[in-house]
């Protein structure tokens, strides 16, 4: 590990705080009941998603470019979308020029609200990492000011406001759980807790297809992932910085990983019990707690980072919740090529007082019987154990029955 890296202090994080409290909307912790009873635990929840732009992002943009001379007048960046929006909206706040380098496939809304805010938006390669060089290439070509999504201690620092902010709001936590990508907010969050409150252990958690962090310290440097895969597009990210590598050795207790099953489980129920529409990167920390990744029974504080998502790709993550938390049930099921044999499969489904989402009769294409059909069934259900009572059932009336993933 470098030690040649100079660490941000309180100092610093307090100052940033300080020209942002014009700025920044209040984004309290909140305690839900219902989590805690499913995470047998205090649950609280610091709700970032409602901060200006949807994400924490403009905390650290605002931060960096307010601090800027009236010499810059163009700041460019690059993002998947909440980086890009805090940089657009701070860059025109401090009136200057902005260019945004985003993915090819960033989330529609993202662009769209990054060219609200008054960037200039430049689409093109697959994932974030691969627009930094082209962002730090034309900064460099037209003398404007390059703003990395998280690799400067202003940055850090701007996200570290955060953490004074869980201070002073949940002054019983045990545990803060952090969203994961290049590290900024992680080491700013971490500083600032371990300096006011070096009681509370901090845990990074991460995508399971984009665990860069998690990699790189143990091995004591930044490993560069060869390819990243996650529903969690605002957190996947191929290599930490050395700046935000270091942060997380001194401050961090433990770093998690999440399936994409578990943060599209989280994504639902958040949706449905507490009635918040957050991003998949913004919901980690809390599917490490319902996935029982987190022990303990002490107060654990979830950082609900963004909340800027497509409403098409939140119709599909959607599905894939209600799948991963039992709510689907998708059956092939052979029977006879005769008539009423469907109708006998559909009847002893409306015994079992179960809803039909979708039917697909075939024969062509179907690996049967010359005499038999396929029946693909989609049926809601009330969660895993009901989906194996349904299986049961339905085998026990004399059905072939096979689940579909």
């Amino acid at each position: 590990m470098r030690t040649d890296v100079q660490l941000v202090s309180l100092a610093e994080i307090e100052a940033a705080r300080a020209g942002l409290r014009s700025v920044l909307h209040p984004t309290p912790v909140e305690r839900s009941s219902t989590l805690s009873a499913l995470c047998d635990r205090p649950v609280l929840l610091k709700t970032e998603h409602r901060q200006r732009t949807g994400s924490f992002k403009i905390r650290g943009a605002h931060h960096l470019i307010s601090n800027l001379g009236p010499e810059v007048t163009h700041v460019v960046a690059a993002s998947a979308g909440n980086h890009a929006q805090g940089v657009a909206l701070a860059a025109t706040l401090a009136g200057k020029r902005s260019t945004i380098f985003m993915p090819a496939f960033a989330p529609l809304p993202k662009v769209q609200a990054t060219r609200h805010y008054g960037a200039e938006t430049v689409l093109g390669h697959e994932v974030v990492d691969d627009c930094l060089a082209d962002a730090q290439a034309y900064a460099a070509s037209v003398g404007a000011e390059y703003v990395p999504p998280f690799d400067d201690a202003r940055i850090i620092a701007g996200q570290g406001t955060l953490g004074l902010e869980l201070a002073e709001e949940a002054p019983e936590a045990e545990i803060v759980l952090v969203p994961v990508g290049g590290g900024g907010l992680l080491a700013g969050v971490a500083v600032a807790l371990k300096a006011l409150r070096p009681d509370v252990r901090i845990i990074g958690v991460e995508a399971a297809g984009a665990a860069a962090m998690a990699a790189s310290l143990a091995r004591g440097t930044p490993q560069v992932l060869e390819a990243v895969r996650t529903i969690a597009d605002g957190i996947a990210v191929k290599s930490p910085s050395p700046l935000t590598l270091a942060h997380a050795a001194a401050f961090v207790d433990e770093m998690v990983t999440v399936t994409d099953a578990e943060i599209a489980r989280a994504l639902v129920l958040l949706l449905e019990r507490s009635k918040m529409v957050v991003e998949p990167a913004g919901v980690v920390g809390l599917a490490a707690l319902l996935a029982g990744k987190v022990p303990g029974a002490g107060p654990a504080v979830a950082i609900l980072s963004g909340g800027n998502v497509d409403p098409l790709v939140l119709s599909r993550l959607i599905e894939h919740g209600l799948t991963a938390t039992g709510r689907y049930l998708r059956l092939r099921i052979v029977v006879p090529d005769r008539p009423g044999a469907l109708a006998r499969v559909t009847s002893e489904v409306a015994r079992l007082g179960l809803n039909v989402l979708s039917v697909q009769h075939q024969r062509e294409g179907s690996v049967v019987g010359v005499d038999e059909v396929e029946v693909l069934l989609t049926l809601e259900t009330r969660d895993p154990e009901h989906r194996l009572e349904v299986v049961d059932t339905l085998r026990a009336a004399g059905f072939q029955v096979e689940l579909v993933d």
